[in-house]
């Protein structure tokens, strides 16, 4: 049966998949390993001792990104994808440069702003989204989702250590190297992309998309409560559920392995059976039911364990599914602008979320965060409510559920 074919990745598609999920793990974890330990770092450095500072060195990441996404979203309709995502790379391993050689805060923060600058997300799931076909696509997003997780987890992990060894200044240089990696993998392994039809529509007409506006709602509140979780899980960890910070990795790891188990059926779920909209719905209502739970239940290792693989879990199948669905509902002359505006999106709340997310627990408390976070959640599946999923190619209908 012509079905049974259709329903196999190619080789090629694989090797997209495991080339461009690369590609994103080698930058991330570049980013990752500077979390756990930035902090005490910035204390060496003059104005380290400023909270402020720090956190504008952290932010200044997610904010040149915000401001960024969509130009190079929409240069890499113009321009092509890789030209963009090896200047993005080129421009992520400068900041690193100067953040590897900074004497004070000021110069990390302009580190930090440079490495913001090469906001190559989404060029590099536009490239996914060229060399792979739709019923398919879900799986390469969700390979890239995968990579991110395990990265994150795996720089908890080493993090601690690669600091002892080589100190952040080795670490802000192995960034810089594996930016670099990331364009020879880029340029010597990911298959060439085929000539993308020249920009013709207008970026108001796909900002004003509704279906590419819930989704991108989507994004923004997902990686918002993302962000304003981890203001409150490492202290949580440490004062309820009596875990040194040099050991949450014990949490992480095993909270983000297990919710790949749960990811993989559900995306094929999503794809294969035609259930997009059902898995979506209830990833969402699985996040808020995360909320809730850290409010009423979020004290001790085991319940904070338990909703940590939750999160991770509705997190990665919702990574997975929300640029699949975005690269379907785009026009083909307007996908790396429709991912710009999404990536937009995601780094502004990225952004918010910790600050937000600060602002709340420090004058309102941390319950307040999961309230806040929880009624987010509750906008975002009215907001998804109204959405439908987009057919595959080869099918008549779309499924609404």
């Amino acid at each position: 049966m012509s079905q049974t074919a259709s329903d196999r990745m190619s080789p090629e598609e694989r090797r997209v998949g495991a080339t461009l999920a690369s590609i994103f793990g080698l930058r991330m974890l570049g980013l990752f390993l500077i979390l756990p330990v930035f902090a005490v770092y910035a204390e060496t450095l003059p104005g380290g001792d400023d909270l402020t500072m720090v956190g504008l060195a952290l932010g200044a990441y997610g904010l040149t990104q915000a401001c960024l996404q969509l130009a190079f979203g929409a240069a890499s309709d113009r321009f092509g994808r890789k030209p963009v995502i090896v200047f993005g790379l080129v421009l992520f391993a400068l900041g690193s440069m100067v953040a590897a050689m900074a004497t004070d805060m000021h110069m990390m923060i302009a580190g930090r702003v440079l490495q913001g600058a090469g906001a190559i997300s989404a060029a590099v799931t536009a490239l996914a989204a060229d060399l792979t076909r739709e019923q398919h696509r879900t799986k390469v997003m969700a390979m890239i989702g995968a990579s991110i997780g395990l990265v994150f987890a795996g720089s908890l992990v080493l993090s601690p250590a690669l600091y002892a060894w080589i100190g952040m200044s080795g670490i802000f240089w192995l960034t810089a190297v594996l930016a670099l990696l990331a364009i020879a993998v880029l340029l010597t392994v990911v298959p060439a992309a085929p000539p993308v039809p020249r920009a013709t529509g207008r970026i108001l007409d796909v900002l004003l998309d509704p279906q590419l506006m819930r989704l991108n709602f989507g994004v923004f509140c997902l990686h918002l409560m993302q962000t304003a979780m981890w203001v409150l899980v490492p202290s949580a960890l440490v004062a309820t559920g009596n875990l040194p910070l040099a050991e949450h990795w014990k949490v992480y790891l095993p909270a983000v392995l297990v919710s790949f188990l749960f990811m993989v059926p559900a995306v094929i779920m999503a794809e294969k059976h035609g259930r997009m909209k059902l898995v979506f719905n209830l990833s969402i209502g699985l996040l808020l039911l995360v909320q809730l739970g850290l409010y009423l239940f979020g004290s001790g290792l085991m319940p904070l364990a338990l909703w940590l693989t939750l999160f991770f879990v509705a997190f990665n199948i919702l990574e997975a599914t929300q640029p699949s669905w975005i690269s379907r509902v785009a026009p083909a002359s307007s996908k790396g602008t429709a991912l710009g505006i999404y990536n937009t999106l995601q780094s502004i709340g990225l952004f918010l979320g910790g600050a937000l997310g600060g602002y709340i627990a420090k004058h309102y408390g941390a319950g307040m965060v999961n309230l806040f976070c929880s009624a987010l959640a509750v906008f975002w599946l009215l907001a998804a409510a109204g959405m439908v999923a987009p057919a595959l190619r080869g099918r008549t209908t779309a499924t609404a559920s």
